[in-house]
């Protein structure tokens, strides 16, 4: 069997590179948004971005917790433990610059700051790829906070779950920092339907779904989103959300789990590809 190694620096280096960039620079999709905004606050906005690059400064004082997504070849090991890798690479990076630290250790009883940002969360899936590909999201507490899962009656309609995830977003969306980035995962169980709706933030921010249904039925949550005018930071100017993205996996015949997750108007993210640097033959 043919193994191929891939160095645990390699990750570091380039994670630790990706996350300082991910928290001080936002991408040329959002950049464009935001120029084109005119509204309440649209010289803050543009100035905050110009800031941060110029400075090292974090373009949001909640700086998050750190979500990865690791697709990897299963004839592929690495020369650490994964968690250990991407551990370290967030630990370097928080301790490095003037990042806040988000992660408490315990949830209820001692709620002590780890002063190092970790543990991140990390989720892995086993693929037939000959190399490794990591997906981040920084993920702030607030947008997080908006996340939710509904189990549907099965029978329930297309337009059902269109009004789940709008109303939702009428209710709550404000406190998100639109314009939103908004992930829905549809199927599989509870626990997989919210993974789903987080690895759908991964996607780039005008990717159109691969299945042409998908694609259309993301179109008109999109629509009915930017219907509401919600607008930039809850201000009802501009649009309410950049994107829709769905991600969806075979489900039991009495279920139908609808998870929604919500990145901010920075939209924090993303991905770095690493080859293999050595193959061994057992």
């Amino acid at each position: 069997m043919r193994i191929l190694i891939v160095d645990s620096n390699e990750i570091q280096e380039r994670l630790t590179e990706q996350l300082f960039y991910a928290n001080t620079s936002v991408s040329e999709f959002v950049k464009e948004q935001i120029e084109k905004y005119d509204g309440p606050f649209d010289d803050v906005l543009r100035r905050n971005i110009v800031v941060a690059q110029q400075t090292g400064l974090p373009l949001c004082q909640d700086t998050g917790m750190i979500e990865f997504f690791v697709f990897k070849g299963y004839n592929i090991v690495f020369t650490q433990p994964i968690d250990e890798i991407l551990n370290e690479a967030v630990r370097r990076v928080y301790k490095k610059n003037p990042f806040r630290y988000s992660v408490v250790n315990d949830p209820i009883f001692e709620r002590k700051n780890t002063f190092d940002n970790t543990p991140a969360i990390v989720h892995t899936f086993i693929t037939n790829q000959e190399y490794v590909q990591i997906r981040f999201l920084v993920k702030g507490g607030g947008s997080e906070n908006l996340t939710r899962l509904f189990m549907l009656n099965p029978s329930a309609r297309i337009d059902e779950i269109i009004d789940v995830v709008v109303n939702h977003v009428k209710e709550h969306g404000a406190k998100g920092c639109p314009p939103l980035n908004v992930g829905i995962g549809i199927g599989g169980s509870s626990d997989k339907a919210v993974v789903l709706s987080k690895l759908a933030l991964t996607r780039e921010l005008n990717e159109q779904n691969e299945d042409a249904r998908y694609a259309e039925l993301e179109k008109v949550i999109l629509n009915r989103l930017n219907q509401l005018k919600i607008g930039f930071q809850g201000l009802f100017f501009g649009i309410t959300a950049y994107s829709v993205h769905i991600e969806h996996a075979p489900t039991h015949i009495a279920n139908l789990p609808v998870a929604i997750s919500f990145d901010c108007y920075l939209c924090r993210k993303g991905v770095i590809n690493v080859e293999p640097k050595r193959i061994e033959n057992i």
